[in-house]
């Protein structure tokens, strides 16, 4: 898959499972089982490009299944659902090989596949399948869900082997001390991005690059024992050379094993994997429960019925009898898993069939550690929500509904409620396709007034295929909303669904009013950046709108609640990334690969981008130069005239010619300004701490870095100037063995920046009469190749670098590489170079599935109209790690202002229509808030403008006064807006009070 032409489709996906990915498409995965949780599983392995995927289930499609079951369509009722959801998933990806099997499982069948799991099995067929797969070394799974439970069980055997068990790329930093002795004692730097405690106790390390202390840089990895945020133990280092300068220790991962029991074995013994200890009886309780369940249906052949009290104490009686549950049984948990395990819950089935996907995940290509041994998810707070409990047998029968399995849980009343629901779902991404899928499976706005839009601006992509549900390889460059939409309605014909195709920000206030916001009864946020999380958040507290916040980067993902009234708003996670750094860092003292491939970010505008944008902008208007500071801009326009190529060999010639500069002379020129030996300070040398001392390069064509370097960059230059690119690498090596370049000379004298501070000598002066030359030599080549001619096409063509073109990331991982060689630091591979010079946030279907399963759980709550704190849950999940946390929202904040306590949701609400009708005067909303709240103002803003203002003179506050708030405002865009918030400060305030007051909020007329 890495390195294959597949490659576009999942280089989200490489990022989080590594090397490991390639082991994919020769992989064998069986999934028994096709209702909700089993077209869950199989759904993310077709997706993700697992090599052979077969599907097996004995039972026909029936209507009650489509309340869970995306692959079904209204045709598909009455065949078998294996046969049914092989079409649908044959369509999802074409390098899948997708099966289906409606005979036995005998162990001839089960023997040709790696992995089997188990999710619509009775505990018999779970046992005998465990147990031959146990003996034969295939991995196992059971994912099973009932009502709002689910449980996931691994065996991958007794020696099953992890090869890389922790997510992220292993850490590294600058070393800055060693220390002779018995331990010796690393003294590590900081970066950009963190505060110390890189490592942790056990962890392996190695070196590279420690001067004077070299008998570390060839030895074995070394564990370390953390002391404190920047210092380590290591091995004995008393008889090591002095340390005297440099290094770089890098953490090491090495493969783990893992040792797993059977199924027969480990229900008696079970080890179970809990976010939080306290969690542990709840868990311990369920899995009585479940083996209570399988029980129950032995002996009454059906499961329970949905709120019949007679079948939940039964389950309950069997719990005790069973006698398989750690510690005591909560009982109240018992009863209330039984008394809706009839239920079937699209959220539900998401969440576990992604836990399970991702376990397959672990299991083919040995990413991750894979779960120990069982794991319980429950929702069972849905049952706490007000009048829930009151809901009978007769609310929760079937109706011969498709949405029969959710009617179970929550009655029929509250389907119909579903119906009339109003959401926006903002992003269509991966998260809002798993989102809209489950709103379709749910019924979310089927009603005949209800009403589901969907907004994204951007259309389909290659790269989207492999984690985004609802597109395929005919929707690509098709918008994304248009294409989700129509996949929502052949999914349910019933939902209501619009697509727009506009970002939801400051530039379309005018179209998302206020009052857009305040008739939705909620909004699911699918958003990838933080600014326009954080938009969106105001916008909902602003209007009291329910929203849901979800994200996801890698295996980990998060759900946030904002609930009017109830919790406090949301913040983001954490400051975005944006990966800038020092200048002085890049440009002489790289620590980091980042640090390179930011350098390599910066090379490729600088010479591929703002040239040929400067020299267009000259060759349309030569007055563009007058424009400019004096120098640097002209120089840089007469050196792109000066070097314009008249073939691919001047191309390939510009290569080399630049390669020198960058990685032999500007190191050469830096060393000798700063030589190896060079001391700070008597004692204190300059190349020490978080300074490497770099060395220049030797140019060698048969070099494959240094090869590729001139590739791309001859390309890219060719395609600058619409020069006909080769790609032979044969005939360039061929050209370059014919350029000759002059020796190297330094500059005595150069002033080298060691920080960020200006410096005098940056200031260098003026030569008006090399200008002036400069400037003779550019207006010439201008008539020369524009002439007299008004209009022309633009003389070179302006590369923006494109993380998705593969000519760019060429560029990108030579130069960075290259750079990283002078100066010590381990290079990166094309994919990992892609992902940090492309800033590409690491996406999985797994994730993006279980945070929308999560999410999808809260809109329960809100439907209900649930007003305790309680029943809701913001979410929090690794399933790198299988761990799954999920807690209370934090409560709404209060505060005092004008002798009364306010919550963060509190607003003044006021129509602006005065005595005659019209909009009110400034003096009427100073009388209003005079007479409703007893309050004086003293100043009234709206936005920049200032209504009133207290301190003016008579004259002034009269004309403020008297004008309307339509007259009053500056801004045009506040014009035409029907809702004003407007600040006022009031006589007596606190200067604390700033931030702390309700807003006021004006409908005009």
């Amino acid at each position: 898959m890495e390195g294959s032409e597949e490659e576009p489709r999942y280089s989200r996906q490489l990022y989080v499972l590594g090397g490991g990915a390639r082991r994919l498409p020769g992989s064998a995965v069986l999934v028994s089982g096709l209702r909700g949780t089993g077209a869950q599983v199989a759904t993310a392995l077709v997706l993700a490009g697992t090599g052979r995927v077969v599907l097996h289930d004995c039972g026909a499609a029936c209507t009650a299944d489509r309340t869970h079951q995306f692959l079904l369509e209204e045709s598909d009722l009455g065949q078998n659902r294996a046969k049914a959801s092989q079409r649908a998933l044959a369509e999802l990806n074409p390098h899948v090989v997708v099966e289906a099997h409606t005979g036995e499982l005998s162990e001839a069948f089960l023997a040709s596949f790696q992995v089997v799991v188990l999710t619509e099995s009775p505990l018999e067929e779970q046992l005998r399948v465990g147990d031959f797969c146990h003996a034969q070394g295939i991995c196992f799974i059971v994912a099973d869900t009932k009502g709002l439970a689910g449980q996931l069980f691994c065996d991958f055997g007794e020696r099953f082997v992890v090869h890389d068990p922790t997510e992220g790329d292993p850490v590294s930093a600058a070393v800055e001390h060693i220390s002779q002795g018995n331990p010796g004692v690393v003294t590590y730097m900081g970066t950009e991005n963190s505060h110390g405690h890189l490592f942790c106790d056990g962890d392996l390390v190695t070196f590279s690059g420690v001067q004077g202390m070299t008998e570390l840089n060839c030895q074995e990895p070394v564990p370390v024992h953390v002391l404190d945020a920047f210092r380590l133990e290591i091995s004995d280092t008393s008889s090591f050379s002095p340390y005297r300068c440099g290094g770089l220790i890098s953490q090491v991962q090495q493969p783990q094993e893992c040792s797993h029991k059977p199924l027969r074995q480990s229900l008696e013994e079970p080890k179970i994997q809990v976010a939080n200890p306290e969690d542990l009886p709840r868990s311990c309780s369920l899995h009585a429960a479940f083996q209570a369940l399988h029980a129950f249906r032995r002996e009454q052949g059906r499961l329970p019925r949905p709120r019949a009290p007679a079948d939940a104490e039964r389950v309950l009686e069997l719990a005790r009898s069973l006698g398989a549950q750690q510690g005591p049984l909560d009982e109240d948990i018992v009863r209330a898993f039984a008394s809706v395990s009839a239920g079937d819950l699209c959220p539900v089935a998401a969440v576990v069939g992604a836990l399970a996907a991702q376990e397959v995940l672990k299991a083919i290509t040995g990413r991750f550690l894979p779960l120990d041994q069982w794991l319980y998810f429950d929702a069972l707070e849905c049952l706490a929500l007000a009048g829930a409990a009151q809901l009978t047998e007769t609310d929760c029968a079937p109706r011969g509904s498709r949405y029969d399995g959710q009617i179970a849980v929550f009655g029929a009343n509250f389907q119909e409620n579903l119906g009339h629901q109003k959401y926006l779902v903002v992003g269509a991404g991966a998260i809002g396709c798993e989102l809209l899928k489950n709103f379709a499976m749910m019924g979310l706005a089927a009603g005949p007034d209800g009403e589901l839009i969907v907004t994204d601006m951007d259309t389909v992509a290659l790269s989207n295929l492999h984690r985004q549900l609802l597109y395929r390889s005919a929707d690509i460059s098709e918008p994304k909303s248009v294409v989700a939409a129509a996949a929502v309605q052949r999914m349910n014909p019933d939902v209501r669904v619009t697509a727009h195709q506009n970002q939801v920000g400051p530039a379309t206030e005018m179209l998302y009013k206020d009052n857009f916001f305040r008739h939705l009864d909620g909004v699911a946020s699918a958003l990838d950046t933080i600014e326009a999380r954080t938009y969106l958040e105001r916008r909902c507290l602003r209007c009291r709108t329910p929203l849901l916040d979800s994200g996801t980067e890698g295996t980990r993902g998060n759900v946030l609640a904002m609930v009017p009234s109830l919790t406090e708003p949301l913040r983001p996670a954490s400051t975005p990334r944006d990966g800038t750094f020092p200048m002085c860092t890049l440009r002489h003292f790289p620590r980091t690969i980042q640090h390179t491939l930011q350098w390599a970010r910066d090379e490729f505008e600088g010479l591929f981008q703002l040239p040929a944008e400067q020299v267009n902008q000259f060759m349309e208007d030569p007055a563009f130069l007058e424009q400019q500071p004096p120098g640097k801009v002209l120089e840089q326009v007469w050196e792109r005239l000066r070097e314009r190529p008249q073939d691919w060999r001047d191309c390939v010639r510009w290569a080399r010619r630049r390669w020198q500069s960058c990685y032999h002379d500007a190191i050469a020129q830096l060393l000798h300004t700063y030589p190896p030996e060079h001391e700070t300070s008597p004692g204190v040398p300059f190349w020490a701490g978080d300074r490497s001392c770099p060395h220049p390069l030797t140019f060698n064509a048969d070099n494959d870095t240094h090869l590729d370097y001139v590739l791309a960059a001859a390309h890219l230059f060719a395609q600058v100037h619409r020069v006909p690119p080769c790609r032979d690498r044969a005939a360039i090596q061929a050209i370059l063995r014919d350029v000759v370049l002059p020796p190297f000379a330094p500059q005595e004298g150069l002033q080298i920046p060691l920080t960020e501070e200006p410096t005098e000598e940056a200031q260098v002066p003026t030569d008006h009469r090399q200008l002036t030359e400069l400037t003779q030599d550019v207006v010439q080549w201008r008539q020369e190749l524009v002439g007299d001619e008004d209009t022309q096409a633009p003389l070179m063509v302006p590369i923006h670098f494109e993380k998705d073109n593969d000519v760019h990331i060429d560029f990108i991982t030579a130069a960075s590489n290259l750079r990283a060689e002078n100066y010590g630091i381990s290079p990166a591979n094309w994919l990992t170079s892609k992902r940090i010079a492309g800033r590409i946030v690491p996406a999985i279907i797994t994730t993006t599935a279980a945070v929308a399963g999560l999410a999808c759980l809260e809109v329960y709550k809100l439907v209900w109209g649930c007003q305790d704190l309680s029943c809701y849950r913001n979410s929090n999940i690794s399933l790198s790690a299988c761990l799954l946390l999920r807690v209370q929202p934090p409560p709404a904040p209060t505060y005092r202002y004008g002798g009364r306590e306010w919550s963060c949701w509190d607003r003044l609400e006021m129509r602006a229509v005065g005595a005659d009708g019209q909009v009110m005067t400034v003096q009427e909303v100073l009388q209003w808030l005079q007479r409703t709240h007893g309050w004086t103002v003293t100043m009234l803003l709206c936005g920049d403008s200032v209504l009133y203002d207290s301190k003016a003179d008579a004259e002034t506050r009269a004309r403020q006064q008297a004008q309307r708030l339509s007259e009053s405002l500056e801004d045009a865009r506040m014009l035409q807006q029907q809702d004003l918030e407007l600040l006022y400060i009031c006589e007596g305030e606190d200067a604390e009070a700033e931030d702390t007051r309700p807003p006021l909020l004006c409908s005009l007329p």
